[in-house]
């Protein structure tokens, strides 16, 4: 996540320190005043030739160390007062949300009117599906005669790929027991912190197994704020299924109502999958109405400036020293 930068604030650590600067001024006035008594001197009877000569360059630079001094004196005052540069970012935070895949293995999920069949079609598209959900928590819940839970809700995809990847239909008990496999998502999702909690229920049949109705769950689905997207998946008419006498026509029999309504009362919505391209439009839809949410915020970040202070009052001292030393030749 790229954070741009917006503005820039130079501060001071320790900015008390930074009173120590006024003592520069009486250093400059003791050197305005007695610092020339300091300088060798010569009693002469008059100074005439010397007016004539003039100074030189000599005379200004004997100024130079103590005009360097003040500097190297200012400059590790402000080092030790630890200047700051300040920048004030602007940070996108994800608010994700916590989704549980509600998948049918019953037998009747290997019919072929999907390529190349009910239940390995919803598995590429749900992989799919997962890929793109990357800041949101993930589970997977499958059911048939019975329903369990094959991963709770996850941000770790890798696994939950590899999870759906297996999920077969000889798990457990057939049969189709919505009701059980929204109530074990619900129960699952209940207790989760997200703003934001949403079941996709995939089913091709008629409930017929389980001790919880599918009226049941979903009310309480709605007791828990759970949004609950259904999917029907299967052909409008016949689909064929592998049997163990060979592949057979039979009529494709949804509770579309009873979807619809648990749909409806959760705050979610119905869908229809006839066939692939149907059902990857329809994951589409879902995941373009459950958009993460993201949450501006600011704060700012430090970064130490004091070293080029203390390396530039090094730098001069050394340059005072060398005047001193080889230029001007005097040793205090």
């Amino acid at each position: 996540m790229k954070i741009p930068e917006i503005l820039e604030i130079p501060q001071f650590e320790n900015t008390f320190i930074l009173w120590t600067l006024v003592l520069l001024i009486p250093y400059a006035t003791w050197y305005a005043i007695w610092g020339k008594k300091s300088w060798a001197t010569l009693k002469v009877s008059t100074i005439m030739p010397l007016k004539k000569a003039g100074g030189g360059l000599y005379r200004y630079l004997r100024h130079v160390p103590f005009v360097l001094r003040c500097f190297v004196f200012a400059l590790i005052i402000i080092a030790l007062a630890r200047p700051r540069s300040s920048k004030i970012y602007e940070a996108t935070s994800v608010e994700g949300v916590d989704i549980m895949l509600i998948m049918d293995v019953s037998t009747s999920m290997l019919a072929q009117d999907f390529k190349p069949d009910r239940l390995n079609a919803s598995k590429d598209i749900a992989i799919e599906f997962v890929s793109q959900r990357q800041t949101d928590r993930i589970g997977l819940t499958v059911f048939a005669g019975e329903s369990f839970i094959q991963c709770p809700p996850t941000t770790d995809k890798a696994t939950l790929i590899n999870l759906i990847a297996k999920v077969q239909t000889d798990l457990i008990e057939d049969g189709t027991a919505i009701g059980n496999g929204l109530a074990t998502a619900v129960s699952r999702l209940k207790n989760s912190d997200a703003k934001s909690k949403v079941a996709i229920l995939m089913t091709d049949g008629v409930n017929n197994s389980g001790n919880v109705t599918p009226q049941t769950a979903g009310e309480i689905a709605k007791l828990h704020k759970i949004r609950v997207y259904t999917i029907g998946i299967g052909s409008n008419r016949t689909a064929p299924v592998p049997t163990p006498y060979g592949i057979i026509q039979q009529p494709v029999i949804i509770d579309e109502a009873l979807l619809k309504d648990i749909a409806s009362q959760t705050g979610g919505q119905y869908f229809r999958a006839t066939d692939n391209t149907k059902l990857v439009e329809i994951y589409s839809q879902i995941n373009e109405m459950e958009k993460t949410k993201n949450l501006i915020d600011s704060f700012p970040v430090y970064k130490e400036e004091f070293l080029i202070y203390a390396l530039a009052a090094f730098c001069l001292l050394m340059l005072e020293i060398l005047i001193r030393l080889f230029v001007l030749r005097r040793i205090p």
